[in-house]
């Protein structure tokens, strides 16, 4: 693809008027330098869409052949990175592969070859086994997040995998750390070094930590007045276990508050709309596991609270870089008991003064599910004017519209939302009935 044309879908796809400085630098590393390019860049600078920029570049046009592999060691990455290129790369198949997804859907995705394969390594590893996928002619590989990948034990897979695609010719390794030792089957060659860890303004740097100080050691109250002087404005709320994540949201919701929740024993459509409805605006709050601190897509968060001390730095840093992303400022919270000593690397910058309102701000929208999807033939088009022209309200009234292999959701107004979700049950989408219900 002409770089011109990647330049206006970005702004008409993704509403982004211009490039940053690393995503542009890395454009131009790419069509300059020849060979391969490794990237390192912080967190929440824009490493997936600075990538992306360079693969679809590299792009011949579509030709029902295999040419580019994208491998990121999470689903939750997978998606997102799987989510832009979809949206930029006109007239080419994008497929993802990612546990907790249908196999069977997988397959029959790519019973028509795709041109961009995005996907973790067990999972495309296994489509290989199965001989779902013919990887041999693979010209371009990216490895996302390469540190994290190490560290969750992906080496073995990765090396098997980059094995049968002996004809790759131009490879993108993009990390949020600089790594002591390439592995060598990555195979890099005549790579352009990209470093702009230290030049970049750092996310931490525009990040104002806060302690609050419990007087008990459960500290569950001290949480509910910290949310309540946070104005409903949007907050993740980490703590260390998924059994403590689990009592959290039982105690806001029982409190009034518009949250969600989001760790490794949930299912995945759970937590794909637990994200979703944060995003949308159904929620203003999430409570997490650390399992929440990469990966995800999540749009602006004024607010991380540390409701448990993080394990290490590494969590700590991941757990902030959720808030201040790109340019924007945020706030960190880490709530300690009396006599809970704070490690030498949380350098508070003040101590914050509870000051609770009287009861839970709600959230703008509610959700609506929609038991159909992108298998079903249903795009954001066809939802968008299904509600515009059934349910009583202006298309520019209509939040957020996220649509996945067999299910969608859309955000409306809550205070419409029931009267909304009345009338669109009365009606058929594209000739059928889907059932709908609300999110409660």
């Amino acid at each position: 693809m002409k770089e011109t044309e990647i330049i206006k879908l970005v702004k008409e796809r993704l509403a982004i008027a211009e490039l940053n400085e690393m995503q542009q630098s890395a454009l131009n590393a790419w069509k300059t330098g020849g060979g391969d390019l490794v990237l390192y860049s912080p967190t929440g600078t824009g490493k997936t869409l600075a990538f992306a920029l360079c693969l679809l570049q590299a792009l011949k046009q579509p030709m029902q052949r295999l040419q580019a592999v994208v491998m990121a060691p999470s689903r939750e990455l997978v998606m997102q990175t799987a989510e832009i290129l979809r949206q930029l790369a006109v007239d080419y198949k994008v497929t993802a592969c990612y546990g907790g997804h249908a196999v069977a859907d997988e397959k029959a995705s790519l019973a028509v070859t795709p041109d961009i394969i995005v996907a973790t390594p067990g999972r495309l590893l296994d489509h290989h086994k199965r001989g779902h996928i013919d990887l041999s002619g693979t010209r371009l590989l990216v490895l996302d997040e390469m540190d994290k990948a190490l560290e969750l034990g992906f080496e073995d897979e990765m090396r098997r995998l980059i094995k049968v695609m002996p004809h790759i010719n131009r490879r993108i390794m993009a990390s949020a750390t600089v790594l002591d030792l390439v592995p060598d089957y990555v195979r890099l060659h005549n790579p352009t070094v990209l470093n702009v860890l230290e030049q970049a303004e750092q996310p931490a740097e525009r990040i104002r930590v806060w302690q609050v100080v419990s007087n008990d050691k459960d500290k569950l109250e001290t949480l509910r007045q910290l949310l309540l002087s946070l104005d409903g404005d949007k907050t993740i709320v980490f703590a260390n276990f998924r059994e403590s994540v689990e009592r959290i949201h039982q105690a806001l919701s029982k409190w009034g508050f518009s949250v969600g929740i989001y760790h490794g024993a949930l299912e995945q459509q759970q937590r794909e709309t637990a994200v979703a409805m944060l995003n949308n605006g159904s929620i203003n709050i999430l409570v997490s596991t650390d399992l929440a601190s990469r990966g995800l897509d999540i749009d602006t968060v004024e607010h991380i609270v540390h409701y448990h001390l993080p394990i290490n730095e590494q969590t700590y840093i991941h757990r902030n870089g959720r808030t201040a992303r790109v340019d924007a400022d945020g706030n960190a919270y880490v709530i300690t008991a009396v006599g809970e000593a704070l490690p030498e690397w949380i350098i508070i910058d003040e101590s914050f003064a509870l000051h609770p309102s009287g009861k839970p701000a709600k959230s703008p929208m509610a959700t609506l599910y929609f038991q159909a999807g992108k298998k079903e033939k249903l795009s954001r088009g066809d939802i968008m004017g299904f509600i515009a022209n059934n349910g009583g309200i202006a298309a520019a009234d209509i939040g957020r519209i996220d649509v996945r292999d067999h299910y969608a959701l859309a955000a409306v107004p809550r205070r419409q939302a029931q009267q909304v979700l009345s009338l669109l049950q009365q009606a058929k989408i594209k000739g059928k009935k889907v059932r709908i219900s609300l999110i409660r």
